[in-house]
């Protein structure tokens, strides 16, 4: 089995489920007839780890070299004998091959339990007593990083299972500390890796390899298959782009990182990839080459062919995920909450509904790159389109969107084009809080398989959010958390603090205002991380504009991004790292959602000045939106039975329509006049999604009246029409 470029995503990214750079590539490739072969090296080297042979062997080193250990890797060291018996049940379990092992594993006597488990919370309550499959990964989890605590203690202090040597990777203005890690002997995950390495490239024979780096915790790994491949295969061309070199090579100069990669690309690689493969085949010059680096004369060099265009999103093709082994990945529960497991539990397709971010203004954001600037959303029949393929391609029916933000008015067109194929499937996606998300159009996505949004918090302070350009604020999130909420959507925000110019004050009433929506119930699931000023923000590039100067100016010549910044009004950031995130774990688990939030810190913290009830009150205020005459409406329900009834009161007599609406969980009914009721169900008829006309609410007034009926907004914004939301009548 040959191809012409070999595509791999070095260890480690996510162990669910293969990071998509590079099936999106793969399916591009396929449109243009280049063959390709694409290898996600981080789940194979997982399950070569962690099966009863890997385990055999790093036991057997660890038992050659014995030195003295802590108390808890030599519980493991004892206990070793268990762990390979048990090893591989556990992975198939994991993997979803072994469902019935859960119950072995929930009574405690199946595995070898090391300090993870001091840490274990109370399972009942998380579990109840027939969560029995939940718990099991839960406690699958925590044996497997008790192993993973041993890896990193004994024989590789990098080891991680979503990141490797990532501190290596971080920030590394200079090249010298990774050149010096790759120059000492191989570590045991390395010798795992090239194992597997060179099995595909005798397998596949290719003429490129193209390596992926979207994290700086897969960065040095990448590093080690290119020198891998350079010493022993020097016949084959070693490219390498993604996420780190788009943000963090933009300037590269050191030579040195050419002994490892031929060709360095930046930003959408479509294009520059076919331009790769033309060239190695001796198709084109060199100076045909787009967005690439190379080395020429032992100086970095930056060729970018602009007669070569981009491709449209429309024509890179659909993700194709073959080749991967989707049956060997891994399901985890790290952390006990329903929300937070998405990023680890279960395997989802990654797709994208738009090309860069619609908002585009948030000043902490590498707004100045493409991957964000430019904003290309797809049509919703060709996302369906992929979708369906994906899906029967690989057996599953779950999507992530991995959009900046997912648009809110091609979320709506999604969601209708799924119900409209009545296509049965789950996804979610990231978004920002803004007010187009009302109650109607969160009806819809629930319905169409929407079942999370994360989107991004920051800092929870109306001052801050305006200095972010954040275009929203604390009130408006909770109020679209709650439609969210309340219609059955889950929600996760990404939580900033030690943005420029933040107080102790304000970030104490950041955390208030968290602790208010935990406590409310319309947040499930956040994420603290630190500000970083990064040199293709806003505020990196004008660090005046936002009351902060920079210690010095980039000038490394391997990864420029990430600046270090004098603060000179605000806090002392990293004193509340622990405690915001201590205190978000609890309030992720239901726990100490009264308590004082000095609790949370070992140093004196100002008094929040956020009022107690501030978010309650903000989910009381009544919001008034006129509908706009454009507003489409939809009926996503099944059409009602109509009875014409014969009503009597005080010797009169009338007539009234009995409507009853029959939902999946219960019944509605509503009366109404007999020429409104029988006018209302044919219209309903009309508003139903597989129609090919999308009616308005100004075309449904008139239909109204041309039936002879009167006074159109008193029927229609008037009990009893206005709780058929309950039932499917949406106006989005």
């Amino acid at each position: 089995m040959s191809a012409t470029v070999l595509l791999i995503t070095p260890p480690f990214t996510q162990l669910n489920t293969p990071y998509p750079a590079t099936a999106y590539l793969k399916g591009f490739l396929n449109t243009k007839g280049i063959s390709s072969f694409q290898v996600d090296l981080g789940i194979e080297v997982t399950v070569a780890l962690f099966s009863s042979g890997g385990l055999t062997t790093l036991f057997q080193q660890l038992n050659q070299n014995p030195r003295e250990w802590d108390a808890n890797i030599q519980r493991i060291l004892a206990l070793q004998d268990d762990y390979i018996q048990t090893i591989d049940d556990v992975i198939s379990f994991l993997q979803g091959h072994n469902p019935t092992l859960a119950h072995r594993i929930c009574k405690r006597a199946f595995l070898p339990e090391a300090g993870r488990f001091s840490q274990l919370e109370d399972i009942h309550w998380a579990f109840g007593s027939m969560g029995i499959q939940d718990q099991a990964k839960h406690l699958a989890t925590m044996y497997l990083e008790d192993l993973s605590d041993l890896i990193m203690t004994t024989v590789d202090e990098h080891f991680g299972f979503s990141r490797y040597a990532e501190r290596l990777g971080r920030s590394a203005n200079s090249f010298d500390e990774l050149y010096q890690a790759l120059q000492a002997p191989f570590t045991y995950i390395d010798q795992l890796t090239i194992a597997l390495l060179q099995q595909h490239l005798e397998t596949v024979q290719p003429e490129l390899v193209a390596l992926s780096v979207p994290f700086p915790g897969n960065l040095y790994t990448s590093l080690r298959c290119g020198q891998f491949i350079k010493k022993h295969y020097p016949k084959v061309k070693v490219a390498m782009g993604g996420g780190f070199a788009n943000t963090e090579l933009r300037s590269i100069s050191d030579p040195r990182v050419f002994e490892f990669y031929d060709f360095i690309t930046l930003d959408d690689g479509e294009a520059p990839v076919e331009q790769l493969v033309k060239f190695v085949q001796g198709d084109i010059p060199r100076d045909a080459l787009k967005r690439t680096f190379l080395l020429d004369e032992q100086q970095v060099i930056f060729i970018n062919n602009t007669a070569c265009k981009d491709y449209k999103q429309s024509e890179v093709g659909t993700p194709d995920y073959s080749d991967f082994l989707l049956g060997k990945y891994i399901s985890a529960i790290e952390v006990i909450n329903p929300m937070h497991r998405l990023w680890s539990d279960g395997r989802w397709n990654k797709l994208t509904m738009a090309h860069g971010c619609y908002w585009g203004k948030c000043t902490f954001c590498d707004i100045s790159l493409d991957y964000i600037k430019i904003y290309e959303p797809i049509a919703a029949s060709m996302i369906c389109d992929r979708m369906e393929t994906i899906m029967q391609q690989t057996g599953q029916t779950g999507f992530h969107f991995v959009d900046e933000a997912a648009p809110p008015s091609l979320m709506k067109a999604v969601a209708l084009e799924i119900i409209k194929r009545k296509l049965t499937l789950s996804w979610w996606t990231n978004i920002r809080f803004e007010k187009s998300f009302t109650r109607d159009l969160c009806l819809l996505l629930k319905q169409s398989g929407c079942i999370a949004v994360s989107g991004g918090l920051e800092v929870a302070s109306d001052r801050l959010l305006a200095l972010i350009q954040k275009g929203i604020t604390v009130a408006q999130v909770a109020q679209v958390n709650r439609n969210f909420m309340e219609a059955g959507i889950m929600v996760h925000a990404y939580l900033m603090y030690g943005f420029p110019t933040q107080t102790a004050q304000e970030t104490i009433d950041s955390l208030e205002m968290v602790r208010q929506m935990f406590k409310t119930g319309i947040l499930q699931s956040a994420f603290w991380h630190q500000f970083a000023m990064t040199a293709h923000s806003p505020v990196g590039i004008d660090p005046a504009a936002f009351g902060v100067k920079k210690e010095k100016e980039l000038m490394g010549t391997f990864a420029n991004n990430d600046i270090v910044h004098i603060d000179e009004q605000g806090a002392d950031h990293e004193m509340f790292s622990f405690g915001l995130k201590k205190s978000l774990f609890n309030f992720m688990h239901g726990l100490c959602l009264d308590d004082p939030l000095q609790k949370w810190f070992d140093f004196k913290v100002p008094k929040t000045k956020v009022a107690p009830d501030f978010i309650e009150q903000s989910l009381e205020e009544i919001q008034y939106q006129t509908k706009k005459s454009n507003t489409k409406v939809v009926f996503t329900g099944k059409l009602p039975s109509l009875e014409i009834v014969t009503k009597s009161k005080k010797g009169q007599q009338w007539e009234v329509c009995s409507l009853t609406f029959q939902g999946l969980k219960s019944s509605h009914n509503i009366q109404v006049s007999p020429g409104q009721g029988k006018w209302l169900r044919a219209m309903l008829g009309e508003l139903q999604p597989n129609r090919a006309k999308l009616y308005s609410l100004q075309e449904i007034s008139q239909s109204y009246e041309a039936a002879g009926l009167e006074d159109f907004e008193l029927f229609w914004d008037n009990k009893p029409v206005n709780t058929l939301h309950k039932v499917g009548l949406l106006q989005v």
